[in-house]
C-alpha cells in the first residue's frame, strides 16, 4: 500500500488532518507544540481509493526537546514516501520553520509535494496566497482540518496524485495484531526498535518519550503481524497534564484492538504495585498476554536457579495471569526476541483449537462422577451437558441443572480439567454456566459473588 507523508512544523494542526482523514482519533491533539513524537500509521479510503497516511512530529529550526530525533523520525518517513503533504498554517503565516521544511524537502529531491494551508475557518486566505506560493511547491490548497472545509478537494488531490499506485482492495485481515504494555522506562520501544530493526519508535532514558500508540507491521516465520506500541502507564496520582491522560486512553485502544499483549517488566528492578494494576488490563481484556521480563542484560547472575526465582515472584504477583507465558529478553542487545514470537505462534495455535464435543462431554462427566459438586446454597450442582462456542479465546457452556449451585473451586477444577485434557494451558480460556432457563452466569461472575 502506498504512503502519503503528513510534515510541517509543530502546531500547525497535522494530527488533526491525520485524525480526520483516517476517521479515527489514533494521534494526540492539543495546543502544546511537539505533541506528536513518533510517527503514526493509518488507513485512507476515499472513494474505494486506499492509502497509507503517516503522521509525523513537528520540524523546527529551534533546539527543542526531541528535535533531533524528530528530525530522524520525518526522514524516515521521507525516504518511504510515495506523496508528501507539506502542512502550513495560514494563522501563523511562512517563517522560518516551513523554509528550513522547504529546504529539506528539496534537499532530499521530494518532487511529489503537495502544499497544504490548515486553519482556514474565515475563508480570507487570498490576501496571502503569495507567501505560500513562494515556497515553491505550486497551488496551495486550502482547508480547516478541525471542520472538515476543504479535505474533500484535498483528498480528490491526492488521488489524482496516485492515480497509478492506489491500491483498490483492501488488505486481507491475516494480521496478528498485539500491543506492547508497561509502566514507564521498562524498554517498550527500544523492543519494538529491536524487532523491527529500525528506530521506529523514540528510544530516550526519559519516561514517557512515547505518548502515540505506533502500529507496525512485520512478519516472522510466514506469520503477519502488527505491533501496536503504546505509551507507559503511571499511577493515576501522578498524571498531571492532559495529553498524558490521552495517552492512557490510547493505551487501553490498543489493547482492545489487539488479540495478544506483551507485558514489559523491568527484571533489573523490584516489580510494584504499578505492574500489577497494568497487568490487570490485560487480565480484564480477556487477551492472551505474554509476561516478558526485559533487560535481562542488567542481572549479573542469568542462572536458572535466578531465573526460577523470577518467575517464583512473577506468579505470586501476578496471580490472576496464572497461564500467561514468561519469557526474558534483552531488548537493547536484541537478546531471546525469538522466544517472544515462537511463543506467540504457539498460543495463537491454542486459541484456535477446537475441541471434539463428545470428547468433552466424556471428560466432564467422567469428573463429576468421580467428583460431584459440594452442596452450595442449598443445592448440589448437576452438569448435563457441554460444548464449546465461537469467542476471541475459547469458549466453552456448560448446562446445569442451576447455575447458583456453581461454587468457584469446582469451576476452577472444570478449568483445569479442559486445560489439561485439550492442551490449553498457555491463554485464557472463559466458561459460562448456563440453566435450563437460559441464565448464563461466567467463572469470573461466581468468584466475585463466592
Amino acid at each position: 500500500m502506498y504512503k502519503v507523508v503528513i510534515v510541517g512544523k509543530p502546531n500547525v494542526g497535522k494530527s488533526t488532518l491525520f485524525n480526520r482523514l483516517i476517521h479515527e482519533k489514533r494521534a494526540i491533539t492539543n495546543d502544546e507544540p511537539g505533541v506528536t513524537r513518533d510517527r503514526l500509521y493509518g488507513e485512507v479510503n476515499w472513494l474505494n481509493n486506499i492509502f497509507t497516511l503517516v503522521d509525523t512530529g513537528g520540524l523546527t529550526i529551534k533546539d527543542a526537546p526531541f528535535q533531533k530525533k524528530i528530525q530522524i523520525q520525518v526522514n524516515y518517513a521521507l525516504e518511504e514516501a510515495d506523496l508528501i503533504l507539506f502542512i502550513t498554517s495560514l494563522k501563523e503565516g511562512i517563517d522560518a520553520d516551513d523554509h528550513f521544511i522547504t529546504k529539506l524537502l528539496k534537499k532530499q529531491k521530494c518532487k511529489n509535494v503537495i502544499l497544504v494551508v490548515n486553519k482556514c475557518e474565515k475563508n480570507q486566505y487570498y490576501e496571502n496566497e503569495k507567501q505560500f506560493y513562494s515556497l515553491g511547491f505550486g497551488k496551495p490548497y486550502y482547508i480547516a482540518s478541525e471542520h472538515g472545509i476543504g479535505t474533500g478537494d484535498l483528498l480528490d488531490a491526492i488521488i489524482s496524485k496516485l492515480t497509478n499506485k492506489i491500491k483498490r482492495t483492501r488488505i486481507k485481515k491475516d494480521r496478528l495484531p498485539f500491543c506492547i504494555i508497561g509502566r514507564t522506562n521498562v524498554g517498550k520501544s527500544t523492543l519494538v526498535n529491536a524487532i523491527l530493526n529500525e528506530d521506529r519508535v523514540l528510544v530516550s532514558p526519559i519516561a514517557h518519550t512515547t505518548r502515540d500508540s505506533v502500529d507496525c507491521d512485520f512478519s516472522y516465520k510466514n506469520q503477519n503481524f502488527t505491533i501496536i506500541d503504546t505509551a507507559g502507564i503511571r499511577r493515576k496520582g501522578k498524571i498531571t497534564n492532559q495529553v498524558e491522560k490521552y495517552a492512557i486512553l490510547r493505551t487501553q485502544d490498543a489493547i482492545s484492538r489487539s488479540k495478544m499483549i506483551l507485558l514489559v517488566l523491568d527484571g533489573s528492578e523490584e516489580f510494584n504495585e504499578q505492574d500489577e494494576v497494568i497487568g490487570g488490563l490485560a487480565y480484564k481484556a480477556n487477551i492472551p498476554t505474554i509476561i516478558v521480563v526485559n533487560k535481562w542484560d542488567n542481572i549479573r547472575d542469568k542462572s536458572e536457579k535466578t531465573m526460577n526465582e523470577k518467575i517464583k515472584i512473577i506468579r505470586s504477583k501476578f496471580k490472576y495471569l496464572p497461564w500467561a507465558p514468561i519469557v526474558f529478553i534483552s531488548a537493547k542487545n536484541k537478546k531471546r526476541l525469538h522466544l517472544i514470537f515462537d511463543t506467540m505462534q504457539e498460543m495463537h495455535k491454542q486459541l484456535n483449537i477446537k475441541v471434539n464435543t463428545s470428547l468433552l462431554n466424556e471428560c466432564i462427566l467422567k469428573m463429576q462422577s468421580l467428583v460431584p459438586a459440594s452442596m452450595f446454597k442449598g443445592g448440589r450442582l448437576n452438569i448435563s451437558y457441554a460444548t464449546q462456542v465461537k469467542g476471541q479465546v475459547p469458549t466453552f457452556v456448560i448446562f446445569t441443572n442451576d447455575p447458583k449451585y456453581l461454587h468457584f473451586s469446582y469451576a476452577r477444577m472444570i478449568e483445569n480439567l479442559i486445560r489439561n485434557s485439550f492442551g490449553i494451558d498457555r491463554v485464557p480460556i472463559t466458561v459460562y454456566y448456563k440453566d435450563k432457563n437460559a441464565r448464563i452466569r461466567g467463572i469470573r461472575e461466581e468468584q466475585n459473588n463466592g
